[in-house]
């Protein structure tokens, strides 16, 4: 058992540290969003993009570059979400880096973070299917022959429930195995030679919230394909 720094927060305790991360990194996204959408202003101020490096510019930016993903995967009807898949990719990422603080426990790190991540996309690509597709989304269930329907079913049912559980623990175990290899290496060497694993673990961080983005994509993309 390791300390962590959201310990000192009365009645966290280590077991819930995951817990104390996740607030603390959901209230600072809050803030930095509202922040940002308050210097976004309206009229033709919100539409013309800004000319300087600042809070706003990086949201501009990191949210056309997943619009431009998003079109390129789900298709013309795609650039909707992007606000959803940045705040999904922020929102990982996020949680990941605050994991390579030493002393910090990073949500993502725990299994039931990731699994409820899961279940969101889960939810949230299912009900777009429907929105979208209609009757036509629950059809695909059941694939193209009618005599296999019933066996499509099964496979397409387990298919299904299984995506939010191979996304949490993709994303958990990768983290976990990452940040427990930096832990080790800041344990022998605080500084110097550390510093390559925290670069290696800013990569892995930043892939990992990337896979998990995309694969929501994909999802949704599979979603509503019916519909087209």
């Amino acid at each position: 058992m390791h300390f962590t720094w959201t310990q000192l927060i009365p009645g966290v305790g280590y077991y819930y540290s995951h817990i104390a991360t996740l607030a603390i990194v959901s209230i600072l996204l809050m803030i930095i969003g509202v922040y940002a959408r308050v210097s976004l202003g309206s009229g033709m101020t919100a539409v013309i993009p800004t000319s300087k490096f600042s809070v706003r510019g990086v949201f501009e930016v990191l949210t056309e570059t997943i619009g431009k993903l998003a079109d390129q995967v789900i298709g013309h009807h795609g650039r909707p979400f992007a606000p959803y898949f940045t705040a999904l990719f922020l929102y990982i990422l996020i949680n990941n880096f605050v994991g390579l603080i030493p002393g910090m426990l990073p949500a993502t790190q725990n299994f039931n973070t990731t699994f409820a991540l899961g279940i969101f996309s889960f939810l949230a690509y299912n009900i777009i299917g429907i929105k979208y597709g209609g009757l036509g989304y629950l059809k695909h269930f059941l694939g193209p022959v009618w005599w296999l329907a019933p066996l499509m079913l099964a496979i397409e049912l387990l298919s299904h429930v299984l995506r939010p559980l191979t996304l949490g623990l993709r994303l958990a175990n990768v983290i976990t195995g990452d940040h427990t290899v930096l832990g080790v290496f800041l344990g022998l060497f605080p500084v110097g030679p550390a510093i390559p694993f925290y670069l290696m673990g800013m990569l892995v961080s930043t892939i990992q919230a990337f896979v998990f983005t995309l694969l929501s994509m994909v999802y949704i993309a599979l979603a509503t394909a019916s519909d087209h």
